[in-house]
């Protein structure tokens, strides 16, 4: 360590920390008071020692009242995953006495094929390994990645992330790649023709994602770029469990989904991936881990491992068939 960050140490408490935080959270000395149980002129004591620690004035003050400036914004992001971090390592003992041998926090969206079964393959690896997936919005997961929450997230790598200022904090582990994919049952007879271009499947009835989300503006585009006009949803839907059901109870439906959708729904059985030309290339998937020069965790390495052999296994999955098969009799 430097001289200076050698006297942070050695100065600042975890309840400076911790006041640092709260208030870049609160608009005010008396709320951040009330959340700390603390009274105002301690508060004010402990911001000052903060600020003598840093060298740098953190934070602005006003009649409206106390807010971040830039070094105070910044400084409150790290105080933050510094505070996660003891809250993680304080969990890992407990499990670790309770008989876990590692534990692993994963952030991922609510559909993905692959992440489970890596989740299945390395715990295979590990048994002893205890998994915690929470479920979200990539952006929103990368953020408590950052934050400290989460030791990884799995997701896709699309331009807004691309050319936000947050690729310089993440460290992309694993790539695979993804495409738009078109689902119907296996029961579906409507399927004009057993080579399909996207112009064949305009008078479908589709279940569509908002207009607002990668797959739908994928799917437009498709269209657009074969000279026809991107046909309306019958159903639109963002739950794949509702995409799921619907697609199986009513034949005649189709829909589009990214490839990780596609493989879950074929596993489950019932429906199968139609084969249409063009192919429409979607953003691809990566694994991130926070970009912060540490040697990683041998479960973190073991679930890289687990998810590239998943990733060279997946290209077999929901293969396209020509055309939708006919209903058994």
């Amino acid at each position: 360590m430097d001289t200076k960050t050698d006297r942070l140490v050695r100065t600042l408490r975890l309840r400076h920390l911790e006041l640092l935080v709260v208030l870049s959270e609160t608009a005010t000395m008396r709320g951040a008071a009330a959340r700390l149980h603390l009274s105002q002129p301690a508060i004010s004591k402990m911001l000052g020692e903060l600020e003598g620690c840093f060298g740098a004035r953190l934070f602005e003050r006003s009649h409206q009242g106390i807010h971040a400036n830039a070094l105070g914004a910044g400084a409150a992001f790290r105080a933050r995953a510094v505070l996660h971090e003891l809250a993680r390592a304080t969990e890992d003992v407990d499990a670790l006495q309770s008989g876990v041998t590692a534990v692993l926090r994963v952030g991922a969206p609510s559909v993905t094929a692959a992440v489970p079964a890596a989740i299945v393959e390395l715990r295979q690896r590990l048994p002893g390994a205890a998994v915690h997936l929470r479920e979200g919005r990539v952006h929103e997961l990368i953020h408590r990645l950052l934050e400290g929450e989460l030791d990884c997230v799995f997701g896709a790598i699309t331009p807004e992330l691309i050319s936000s200022d947050l690729i310089p904090l993440l460290e992309p582990v694993v790539l695979l790649k993804d495409e738009l994919c078109v689902l119907a049952s296996t029961s579906n007879r409507t399927v004009p023709a057993p080579r399909l271009k996207w112009a064949d499947l305009q008078t479908a009835q589709w279940v569509l994602p908002p207009k607002e989300t990668l797959v739908r503006q994928a799917f437009m585009t498709a269209f657009l770029n074969s000279g026809a006009t991107p046909p309306e949803p019958v159903i639109e839907a963002l739950s794949s469990v509702t995409i799921g059901t619907v697609l199986r109870k009513d034949p005649s439906l189709l829909c589009a989904v990214r490839l990780e959708h596609a493989v879950d729904e074929v596993a489950r059985g019932g429906v199968q991936r139609l084969k249409v030309s063009p192919r429409v290339v979607l953003p691809s998937f990566g694994l991130f881990f926070r970009r912060d020069g540490l040697a990683k965790p041998a479960i973190l390495t073991a679930f890289a491992d687990a998810m590239r052999s998943i990733g060279k296994t997946r290209a077999s999955q929901a293969e396209p068939t020509t055309r939708a098969s006919a209903p058994k009799r």
